[in-house]
């Protein structure tokens, strides 16, 4: 079955076509998408040759209507689609550039327990359809970790990992595939030796590629995560040129947000306003070219330059559609699940800083964050419900209402698209509406 719930209509439509000329079972399809947008989804599907044999109506009158009503005022619907768990603070590795200052060797007496840990799960599995991230520090220390997995893809949780994969052997990646986890992220932070290990460690680049291989062979979807610095801005055409070759799924290019260790290397490592355009323009054009789909995270700006180069904010993904056949990985399809779009409502909905609107961060020992580089909690899933909380933080009411954006980004036209980095405004203006200090447009007026 088909999910078309949260995607951006244009990139949907194309995936469906695409989806059944490939498919071996014939023009029939089954979707399952929100009641009020029935009419739209069923007309292009016929019109694609496909057929609907059975469609699943989600969502109450209720929430439905209170949806609308938002959309109506301006303000984003907050509909939690992916959570991303810091499941423990331990790590491996000492990453220069890591969100964190105080990583430890081992997992952290404070971590959620199995049990606390189950009990999120059980939650989040009764309130919101998601897919669950199992991030860290690195995930792999936890010595429950497949239990926890399990547990979850048992309670129709859909589940990735983000590793460094520096511990991935073939054993290991083995155990990821049996768990059920679904999709994985390895991260790459250079084309070259010694520029990955520059951020993470002499001898580390061998082992993530190695990591990577292993979890390719299991038939896992595998993407490569690269923080883009001044030190290996130069080497990203190449590690594009790389993972086209590896095979990854995606290649999700991250840009530095000055927190935890990135606040000691941000004066040296940052990539001024105009370098980042600079980069965003490129990944634009790449996404034009195919075959890899790039994916910028805390860049939430290059659906601004999108829109512009593409006079529409979803014409540039259909037509990398066209050439790839591929879903949102992770971005816009339920195949997959890093950083999907919220989509699927509105061509102007949000698609870029999702923090708070479509997704949350839970820290290892239970707060909850807009994402995992902004540093203000909102609650501890220890001592209030997740729904409790991410239906009624005062600051997930904010994030979700464009208006009360400042500077730049509160006069911009792209805002309801865009967003801007809120953790780049908390870490430089420390304050989460306050504009995007990275971004290089002015707009009108």
């Amino acid at each position: 079955m088909l999910d078309l719930r949260w995607l951006d209509s244009s990139f949907a439509f194309q995936k469906i076509i695409v989806a059944f000329q490939d498919s071996k079972a014939g023009p029939a399809i089954e979707v399952r998408a929100h009641a009020f947008a029935w009419p739209e989804i069923e007309e292009k599907i016929l019109k694609s040759g496909c057929r609907v044999v059975r469609k699943e109506r989600c969502g109450t009158d209720a929430e439905i209507s209170a949806w609308v009503e938002k959309e109506k005022n301006g303000i984003l619907a907050g509909i939690l689609k992916r959570v991303y768990w810091e499941t423990t603070a331990g790590c491996n590795l000492a990453c220069r550039h890591c969100r964190r200052t105080d990583v430890s060797e081992s997992v952290c007496p404070d971590d959620l327990s199995t049990k606390e840990s189950k009990a999120m799960i059980d939650e989040l599995a009764a309130f919101a359809d998601i897919d669950l991230v199992l991030s860290g520090g690195e995930p792999l220390i936890r010595k429950d970790i497949f239990e926890i997995a399990s547990y979850a893809v048992k309670k129709g949780i859909r589940v990735g990992m983000a590793t460094n994969g520096t511990l991935v052997d073939r054993a290991m990646a083995a155990r990821i595939k049996a768990a059920g986890i679904a999709y994985a992220s390895v991260s790459l932070d250079g084309a070259k030796p010694e520029t990955h290990e520059a951020l993470r460690g002499k001898g580390n680049f061998e082992l993530a590629l190695a990591g990577f291989k292993n979890l390719k062979e299991t038939g896992l979807r595998v993407q490569f995560n690269f923080t883009v610095t001044r030190q290996n801005a130069a080497e990203v055409p190449f590690v594009h040129e790389l993972a086209v070759s590896c095979g990854a799924s995606s290649l999700f290019l991250f840009l530095l947000v000055p927190v935890g260790c990135g606040v000691q290397i941000a004066e040296s490592a940052m990539l001024g306003a105009a370098e980042v355009e600079q980069w965003l323009q490129w990944a634009h054009r790449k996404n034009q070219e195919g075959p890899l789909l790039i994916k910028t995270v805390c860049a939430p700006h290059y659906y601004r330059i999108e829109a512009q180069n593409d006079g529409a904010s979803t014409a540039g993904s259909a037509r990398l559609l066209r050439h790839t056949g591929e879903s949102r990985y992770p971005e816009k399809s339920r195949d997959s699940g890093f950083h999907r779009n919220d989509g699927g409502e509105h061509e102007h909905s949000r698609k870029g800083c999702l923090a708070g609107i479509r997704m949350c961060f839970v820290a290892h020992q239970g707060d909850v964050y807009p994402c995992g580089y902004l540093p203000v909690s909102c609650g501890n899933v220890k001592h209030v419900p997740l729904k409790k909380i991410w239906q009624e933080s005062p600051l997930f009411q904010k994030l979700r209402n464009p208006s009360l954006l400042g500077g730049r980004c509160g006069a911009c036209s792209h805002k309801r698209i865009c967003g801007g980095c809120r953790a780049r405004a908390y870490s430089v203006h420390q304050d989460v509406l306050q504009e995007e200090p990275y971004c290089a447009y002015q707009p009108a007026g």
